[in-house]
Formats: structure tokens, sequence, C-alpha cells
């Protein structure tokens, strides 16, 4: 008996970002499906769920055919039971990641994200688990003055802050 340490690629072409999260019952799909359509009036989103028992299939729902896809395909790229994974448009994680997070079936969040991204699996004869995510690329240096401005700036531009 071993467990072997993979590194799955997270597809992702168009940059969409992302909710990657374990829960832990079937009734999950419905309920993230309405957390997000609540949440926002205007999002876009595919969701996908791997169901760890019974069937033990990957569960799908969504409002944008194409979103759903792909959260299917990388679903069952990563194969982690109980994981789910969510692309949105239209919105960002910041808008929704609350209302995720309130779902009951909700255990953890491993990330929300449009950076590129790796997922870390642990893969067992029983099954896979997620150890975690590599979440863009690792720091190049520290802010400046001129950097922080330009966040603050953004962040202006982007109606975040006033």
């Amino acid at each position: 008996m071993g467990v072997e340490i993979k590194v799955v690629k997270f597809l992702n072409p168009q940059s969409f970002n992302v909710i990657i999260g374990q829960a832990h019952f079937i009734k999950t799909v419905e309920d993230i499906y309405e957390a997000l359509i609540t949440a926002s009036v205007c999002i876009k989103f595919g969701l996908a769920f791997c169901e760890a028992s019974q069937k033990a299939l990957v569960r799908s729902s969504g409002n944008d055919a194409e979103l759903e896809k792909l959260a299917v395909e990388n679903a069952l790229q990563i194969g982690a039971g109980h994981s789910f994974v969510t692309i949105l448009k239209d919105a960002f994680p910041i808008n929704v990641l609350n209302a995720i997070k309130n779902v009951p079936e909700v255990c953890r969040i491993f990330c929300a994200t449009s950076n590129p991204l790796e997922i870390v699996i642990a893969e067992s004869a029983q099954g896979r688990a997620i150890l975690g995510v590599v979440d863009g690329v690792k720091p190049k240096g520290v802010e400046t003055a001129t950097d922080r401005q330009q966040r603050q700036e953004f962040l202006r531009h982007i109606n975040y802050k006033f």
C-alpha cells in the first residue's frame, strides 16, 4: 500500500475565475447552484462535483454549457472524491465565495483564482485526494510605492474601492 503524489494541470484556456473545494453530499450540486444564482443576477457558471460513493459519478450543473463542460473536464482530471469545481464568468470569486462557504455541505475551499493552476493530488488504491493547489507563480519581488499606487488605482477603476 502506498500513495503516489501527482500534479494535475487545471484546464482554463480563457483564464476564467475558478473556485475549487470539497463538500460531502450528493445535493452539493443543487445547493451550490442556488448559492451562485442568488449571489449575482448576471453570473454565468459551470459546476462539477465528484461523487465519492455509490455510482461515483461526476455530477454537474450550471447556466452556461461551455463552462459546465469545462468544469466536468477538470473534475474528471482531478478525480478526487467529494471535490467540486466551479468556473465563473461575469462575476469574481469575491462576489460568491461567502455564499459558497455557507452551503452546509461545503467543507473547505482550496482556491479561488483566475491564475494558472495546478492541483496536487495524492492517489492511493482507494482513490484520490486534493492535497493542495499551486495558484499562479511565486513572488518576483516586493511592492514599491508605485506598485501600491497602481494597485489602489486599479481597485478603484474596477469599482471595488471608492
